[in-house]
């Protein structure tokens, strides 16, 4: 959302007006390359909102924006971008401002910029500008497999003493000129560097000088190794409601520390990345991106759905003689696989987020199948009838209206199982069932959408 409208701009009924209203702003000020009014929009806004911007202006004015605006790119506009806009933004700037612009960030956000540049030049710089501590924790985290716990952390960490009282942490943090600007635990070590456990800052402020650490310590304690994948260090966050925790290495020594808004991000990206994937679209598409990169990324997706849509036509060419023969099968079998799609891509949906989050396991599984069958079975029925009243009257056919009836139960009810066991499948096969699931179900709603139809019409009306 954007803050503090300026006064040019007309009042807004809402924050979604406000955000049109300045973007219009923008825009027609980059027209007319208006620099001076393009400092006044952006000079009150959060560097979030900025970065909002340049991801909704297209390449041409966000590279005018880039020339015209006498502020600078920061660390945090740069953090807040997405990836392919981060690069391009990049691109436009001098390397050296780059580098400075990064300087002030946590090694994780500097980690989170260099690993997306394919132009190894500007890491390198980027790099190079760091202090030396920074860059030796920067580049032993791009050691860490992609995706990894280590490529998450920062190497910002609070630590004390296990045997520490609080009134010794106090005036340690006190003392202290290189604690990181948020940090939310002081972690507990002992002799070896090996967290035991932590306190938070709320406990140590409220608690008696005189008092151990080691008594108040938080009950949600728990470590990850540096190499476990994120999206499990973002699923025991949300599951556990951590706001940190440290990351060791094979020894259990201390390495950095991961915290709560990282953890967000990461599920957040999970979450878009289903929504993106169950409509077969690349999870690293943006409304920015270029009309060639989205040619290219969806082009594999719609090929697949040519593929399975000739399938499904291979089964309506073996009853082109029923449907020259009632021509009324033509007009509705499109309505009887169309509801099987809408069917199976609902319980698709609720499958891949559930095992998204871990609800739907081995243990749940045929319940939860069983649940879905039987929900397709009784929206089936209750269609069935109301397609059976309408082959009735529209085509004066009772018999006509008993099939499309029967087909649409069986159809309902394929799709209720597809929805969910398809998932479940793809995922013991390794394979991303956000992903791939889309076009199986569909596919296998169309055929037996198409083949239950037109086969009991061969058999009943023929």
């Amino acid at each position: 959302m954007l803050t503090d409208p300026d006064p040019n701009l007309p009042e807004p009924e809402d924050d979604r007006e406000l955000d049109q209203a300045r973007l219009r702003a923008i825009q027609d000020a980059l027209a007319h390359e208006q620099g001076a009014a393009i400092d006044h929009l952006l000079e009150p806004l959060h560097e979030a909102d900025i970065a909002d911007l340049l991801e909704q202006l297209g390449d041409v004015e966000r590279r005018t924006l880039l020339r015209l605006w006498s502020g600078q790119i920061d660390g945090e506009i740069l953090s807040e971008l997405d990836e392919a806009i981060r690069e391009e933004v990049i691109e436009e700037l001098p390397p050296d401002e780059v580098a400075e612009a990064v300087r002030g960030l946590n090694t994780d956000d500097i980690v989170d910029v260099i690993e997306n540049l394919d132009d190894e030049t500007r890491a390198d710089a980027i790099l190079e500008a760091l202090d030396d501590i920074d860059r030796i924790a920067v580049e032993q985290a791009l050691g860490f497999p992609e995706y990894s716990a280590g490529r998450l952390m920062q190497r910002e960490v609070v630590t004390a003493p296990s045997h520490w009282t609080v009134g010794q942490a106090i005036d340690h943090l006190r003392g202290a000129s290189d604690l990181p600007e948020q940090f939310y635990h002081v972690i507990l070590v002992d002799p070896r560097i090996r967290p035991v456990g932590y306190v938070t800052l709320g406990k140590i402020l409220s608690s008696a000088r005189d008092v151990a650490l080691s008594e108040i310590e938080e009950e949600s304690f728990r470590t990850f190794e540096v190499t476990d994948p994120e999206d499990e260090v973002a699923y025991a966050f949300n599951q556990y409601h951590l706001i940190s925790a440290p990351v060791v290495d094979a020894n259990d020594r201390l390495l950095g520390v991961i915290t709560i808004d990282d953890a967000v991000r990461i599920l957040d990206e999970e979450a878009e990345e289903d929504i993106l994937r169950l409509a077969g679209v690349d999870a690293e598409e943006a409304i920015s991106n270029r009309t060639r990169d989205v040619v290219r990324r969806r082009f594999p997706w719609l090929a697949v759905n040519l593929v399975t849509a000739v399938l499904a036509s291979l089964v309506i060419a073996q009853f082109e003689g029923v449907i020259a023969q009632v021509v009324a099968l033509a007009v509705l079998m499109p309505i009887v696989a169309s509801m099987g799609g809408n069917a199976g891509t609902q319980s698709l949906t609720v499958a891949v987020r559930a095992l998204a989050t871990r609800d739907l396991t081995g243990a749940n599984v045929w319940r939860v199948i069983r649940r879905e069958v039987f929900a397709g079975a009784i929206n089936g029925a209750i269609f069935a009838v109301v397609m059976g009243i309408v082959g009735v009257v529209w085509f004066g056919s009772p018999m006509l209206g008993v099939v499309i009836a029967v087909a649409m139960v069986i159809n309902l009810i394929v799709a209720g199982f597809a929805g969910v066991g398809i998932p479940v499948v793809l995922e013991k096969a390794k394979i991303d069932p956000a992903l791939a699931s889309g076009a199986f179900v569909t596919t296998v709603t169309d055929v037996v959408g198409f083949f239950a139809f037109l086969g009991l019409a061969a058999i009943w009306l023929i």
